[in-house]
């Protein structure tokens, strides 16, 4: 059986612009996609914490250590700038691969600095 995990993701990033007439995309700060363990060109999903929206578009490379977090294309109408995100990669896995898996999580300040990595989330207590 293959399963569908997140495979890391982007926790409460900053929006920094919002392109209507650029390529369709997320442009997202080098380090960050690195960070995070996302690809160029790789699926992603986002989650608007500030308006509730939930779409798919795909990374797209923004300069090294610039912070930039840019929904462009049909993306830009989702947000603002300054609204608050989740990006997030799913990747599948084998029941073997699946027991070994860690995710990178990656918790962001409201500057797209790095808060704190991890790659587990806490038991939710009731």
């Amino acid at each position: 059986m293959i399963s569908t995990l997140l495979k890391g993701k982007l926790h409460m990033a900053a929006v920094t612009q919002a392109e209507l007439w650029y390529d369709g995309s997320c442009a997202i700060d080098q380090n960050l996609v690195e960070l995070a363990g996302l690809r160029e060109f790789e699926q992603i999903d986002i989650y608007n914490v500030s308006n509730g929206e939930r779409f798919t578009t795909y990374v797209i490379l923004a300069e090294r250590g610039s912070g930039t977090i840019s929904m462009n294309g049909a993306a830009a109408r989702r947000v603002q700038k300054g609204d608050r995100v989740i990006i997030a990669a799913y990747g599948q896995f084998t029941e073997a691969e699946a027991k070994l898996h860690k995710p990178k999580l990656v918790y962001l300040n409201d500057d797209n600095t790095v808060e704190r990595s991890t790659n587990t989330i806490p038991v939710q207590v009731a």
